[in-house]
């Protein structure tokens, strides 16, 4: 199998994952491994996902409880920016990141399932909002011209993308220069057992697709962006309920006594004001 077929099969994983739970409450996620429909079902929703409920523009409509951190609260939004959130799902960020640009601003979500997009217009819809609107469309190939958006958020999307350097390309490529994104996303230290790695429930559940932190940070690099920062970072911990579905008592031993680990973090950068990057002047 090549890598094409490979990312098309994880594509399709997602897609079908993620219609499911668009159709699920928070509760309902939260109790599911980070919306992956497998039978955790004693998991605190809140070793993923951080608390939104105290932010302005929150709905809980909008709130899957599919996140890994809390993007916009870092994202420096200013009143009149053009937002883009990739990987929206039912609104959750667009409508916290719409608080902080306020009418006068734009906030555009993009996401891979058209079930994700049905369900945020509707939200949309209630809040009364005509400067939030949602695309469907695949992130290696947004759907959207160059040099438009001030800022890009996204919460636990990214590594769940086969091509994370034409994600990054294309992020590059939508913002306006001197625009940023914060990001937050899963990666890892030291690397997975073989187990975890290799289920497809653990790759919609936003474990296996998760790639090393650092090459994670040269990606964003290598794709023109700078200043980065590393604005937070939390270790997250997997219940024993979800190891022993995929690794045997010897290997949840030495995968929870060991120094390889699964860290949320949410990370900064700039697109320059000039430069000779690819996409950075089209």
């Amino acid at each position: 199998m090549n890598s094409k077929e490979t990312s098309e099969q994880l594509k399709t994983i997602v897609r079908e994952k993620y219609s499911k739970i668009a159709e699920q409450d928070k509760d309902s996620n939260a109790a599911s491994c980070c919306g992956a429909t497998s039978s955790c079902s004693t998991v605190d929703y809140k070793v993923m996902a951080d608390d939104y409920t105290n932010l302005k523009g929150y709905n809980p409509d909008a709130d899957l409880g599919l996140g890994c951190g809390l993007p916009t609260e870092f994202a420096l939004i200013k009143e009149g920016d053009t937002v883009v959130d990739l990987g929206s799902g039912a609104g959750n960020d667009c409508f916290v990141a719409r608080s902080l640009t306020g009418e006068k601003g734009k906030v555009i979500g993009i996401d891979f399932t058209d079930k994700m997009i049905e369900k945020a217009k509707v939200n949309a819809n209630k809040l009364g909002y005509t400067n939030v609107e949602f695309r469907q469309g695949d992130i290696e190939n947004m759907p959207l011209a160059g040099n438009i958006a001030d800022v890009v958020v996204s919460n636990c999307v990214l590594n769940l993308v086969p091509n994370k350097k034409q994600a990054f390309a294309e992020t590059f490529r939508v913002l306006k220069k001197g625009g940023h994104f914060s990001v937050s996303d899963i990666v890892l230290v030291g690397e997975l057992p073989e187990g975890l790695k290799k289920s497809a429930e653990m790759y919609a559940g936003c474990v296996a697709g998760a790639i090393q932190k650092q090459e994670y940070l040269s990606i964003i690099e290598q794709a023109g962006f700078t200043n980065l920062i590393v604005q937070k970072e939390k270790r997250i911990t997997l219940p024993e309920e979800i190891l022993k579905e995929y690794l045997t008592v010897e290997e949840i031993h030495e995968f929870t006594n060991g120094h390889t680990g699964i860290f949320s973090i949410t990370v900064f950068g700039e697109k320059p004001e000039s430069c000779c990057a690819p996409g950075c002047c089209s």
